[in-house]
């Protein structure tokens, strides 16, 4: 039987296992910087006084550059100007540069971080995308998201022509067209596809340009897209509703019609406070059975009959009996009866018989649990469908679809993939578990590095195979391959839950951030000195036409696509929409505006897409270049 995630008292002090995939991935770290075949060069340089002592320590010790490129980076990628904020990976970027440049023009020294560093963490990120993405992306493009799909596709392949030909237009040098698609977009690992395509020999480049040059102009590419990109997307697509005409407070009101009521703000899988139970409408109230219509049928009987009212015990001749049996109900039993209170109040006594003095009956422990749907019958079920056949005393506290929180409302569909959070006594989660084929969120941290390690080496080997066509060589790409490695090792674990069910989420978004953002150090080092050759002329200025046209017509067009042809909810198109954009801070902006939840309904399938689809299309905007 699979068993959901009861709280037991801990081996180990609580989140041990974030705190050990720190130290694992940290320990990656320390070992391969400070192997002396990997340390740094740096160029001849007469250093002035302490401050150049200082920059030629860090170019002698990696690990403290990049690390502290980390350190700086974040804090300033969470300043908020008027709402918006660079964030930790825009902010990395800078400081690393900064650092590399300020070197190079004061002391003339140049930073060459290890290409391996680049290299694991790249691929870290890459996996721990496809681990997010996996079960929607499959889940999507199968059924029930039609125009969700079109939305995805819609805005991807849209920025993806804009950038590319725009540059390709503007006659920018390579690596230009990648970097404006990766900060258009703001999906930093484009960046990383489009540098794997250089370095594995899927580009042939010009004589007058080398590696080195490429990464500087999609540094450069990247930086100024993705400032313009990350500001004027919230503001288009938060007031797309309002140019069109629309209410989106009445938008989002209909929303919540169309599916049901409800909201909720618990923490994600995996992370500190899923275990506490908080204010829940469920309530316990003891009845004394003397109704005729009640004896001699089922507990399980009387739960699909009556499915608000959940019977979990019963004191027959002053013996206490656990639900969980099954009993056929008799005349003078006293029952305990899970289920909200005004319902209670309003029906219980009519019902079963007047309410009476037993705590024993009232005396249930109620445990909270994140069950994971894995069992294909029970996705494309409304909630309310589901708590018809699973929901024997159970109260949904919270729903997670891709990492990403979403109302959990009566009409709200429930996909392959997803975490619901129960909250019912043991017996009754273990029972919703086994029927949805669940499993809990809690694995080793040695089982998650195992899995991490098997999926990279797949998917390096597999992005490695190339095939020639037409006497140019095309091959997926390490980076694309670890994704795609994620992505199936997700859907993999999702139909098979013993072999580790969903990742952590802390385990996962940790992986992610730890990844992408030291690649991003070792990036700003090498690029550094190179960053003041690609804003020459003009191309600061095209960079930011393209970037902006990448950034804002795709999402119109999408809207035009929903709002107009489909005649989809605008706050959920909203939610579709940001989704598409892979922008989490749209989809806030989105929900502020129409004053609901709901546009997290359209978010997670179009986000699934384009997450796999924008990588892709980065890494052949360098092919084809």
């Amino acid at each position: 039987m699979v068993q959901p995630l009861i709280q037991q008292p801990p081996i180990f002090p609580s989140g041990w296992r974030a705190t050990a995939a720190r130290l694992i991935v940290l320990f990656i770290s320390i070992t391969v910087l400070s192997t002396e075949s990997f340390a740094a060069e740096t160029t001849s340089a007469t250093t002035h006084g302490p401050a150049g002592d200082i920059f030629a320590y860090l170019g002698s010790n990696m690990f403290v550059f990049l690390f502290l490129s980390l350190s700086l980076g974040y804090p300033l990628g969470k300043v908020t100007i008027k709402g918006v904020n660079l964030g930790s990976t825009a902010g990395t970027l800078i400081v690393g540069i900064g650092l590399s440049l300020t070197a190079f023009m004061a002391f003339g020294i140049t930073y060459s971080a290890p290409g391996l560093v680049s290299t694991i963490f790249l691929l870290m990120f890459m996996y721990a995308i496809g681990m997010k993405v996996g079960p929607q992306f499959f889940s999507g493009i199968a059924r029930g998201g039609f125009d969700f799909v079109v939305i995805g596709l819609i805005v991807a392949l849209s920025n993806f022509l804009i950038c590319f030909f725009g540059a390709k237009l503007m006659q920018m040098e390579p690596g230009y067209a990648a970097g404006i698609i990766s900060g258009s977009y703001t999906i930093t690992a484009v960046m990383g596809v489009a540098q794997s395509a250089v370095s594995g020999g899927a580009v042939t480049l010009p004589s007058s340009i080398n590696a080195n040059d490429v990464g500087a102009n999609l540094a450069a590419g990247y930086a100024i897209s993705y400032i313009l990109s990350s500001i004027f997307t919230i503001l288009v697509i938060k007031y797309l509703p309002v140019i069109c005409g629309i209410d989106p407070v009445k938008a989002g009101k209909e929303a919540e019609a169309l599916f049901g009521a409800g909201d909720g703000d618990d923490p994600l899988p995996g992370t500190v406070g899923t275990s506490v139970l908080g204010v829940s409408p469920m309530v316990i109230r003891a009845y004394k059975v003397e109704h005729q219509e009640l004896v001699g049928q089922s507990v399980e009987a009387l739960f699909h009959k009556y499915p608000h009212a959940a019977i979990l015990k019963i004191v027959r001749d002053n013996q206490v009996i656990s639900a969980s049996r099954d009993l056929t109900i008799q005349m003078g039993d006293i029952i305990g009866v899970r289920g909200e209170y005004a319902g209670l109040i309003a029906g219980g006594e009519k019902l079963v018989g007047n309410e009476v003095e037993e705590p024993r009956v009232r005396d249930v422990e109620i445990e909270v649990a994140d069950v994971h749907v894995g069992k294909s019958e029970y996705a494309g079920k409304s909630i309310e469908e589901m708590d018809e056949h699973i929901g024997f005393g159970l109260y949904l506290k919270a729903l997670f679809r891709g990492g990403q929180p979403i109302p959990h409302l009566p009409k709200t569909i429930l996909e392959k993939g997803d975490v619901i959070r129960l909250a019912g006594p043991a017996w009754c989660v273990n029972m919703a578990a086994k029927k949805l084929g669940g499993k809990p969120l809690v694995e080793s941290s040695v089982t998650e590095t195992m899995y991490l390690a098997i999926a990279l080496v797949i998917g390096y080997l597999f992005g490695h195979f190339s095939v020639t066509i037409a006497d140019i060589p095309f091959a997926l790409g390490t980076s694309a391959g670890c994704m795609i490695a994620g992505i199936l090792f997700s859907w993999w674990r999702t139909k098979n839950p013993a072999f580790g069910g969903p990742m952590s989420e802390g385990a996962r978004s940790f992986v992610q951030d730890i990844g992408l953002n030291v690649f991003i150090a070792v990036l700003a080092a090498n690029v550094g000195p190179k960053i003041l050759d690609s804003f020459q002329g003009t191309v600061v200025i095209w960079i930011a036409v393209i970037g902006m046209l990448g950034a804002l017509v795709p999402p119109i067009l999408a809207w035009i696509y929903g709002f107009y042809f489909r005649k989809m909810n605008p706050a959920i198109l909203q939610g579709a929409v940001a989704g598409a954009r892979n922008h989490t801070p749209s989809l806030k902006a989105a929900q502020e505006i129409c004053e609901t939840d709901m546009p997290a309904v359209g978010y997670p399938v179009p986000y699934a897409v384009t997450s796999a689809l924008v990588l892709i299309l980065g890494y052949l905007s360098m092919v084809f270049y």
